[in-house]
């Protein structure tokens, strides 16, 4: 099985929830991809693959898991000169807050 002719570091995310953003701090301008399982297994394959994210211009970033299941991300120089460090940093999105309505104020007539 082929591996890209570039350098890249690799993150398994493992099994993630949707809705959960990750963030990603770089040390220069990078490729940033977030990518489900099969398509990880594409692109360590030099497949087409399909991701989300692209050239990360600034730091940090951050991306939002968009389904259920194993996710990888994976940051590359590919097109751009030098090496970046990277880290990530898993932000667990809170559920929205339940609004409750307060109970009506006691009418009793006198």
């Amino acid at each position: 099985m082929p591996n890209p002719a570039f350098r890249y570091t690799h993150y398994d995310l493992k099994e993630q929830r949707a809705g959960v953003m990750i963030e990603i701090t770089l040390s220069a301008v990078a490729n940033v991809r977030l990518m489900n399982a099969q398509n990880f297994q594409r692109f360590t394959e030099t497949l087409n693959h399909k991701f989300l994210g692209g050239v990360a211009k600034k730091s940090p970033i951050r991306l939002t898991i968009p389904e259920a299941g194993r996710w990888h991300l994976i940051v590359d120089m590919e097109g751009h000169n030098g090496l970046a460090e990277s880290s990530v940093k898993m932000i667990d999105q809170a559920s929205a807050p339940r609004i409750q309505r307060a109970p009506e104020p006691n009418t009793a007539s006198q």
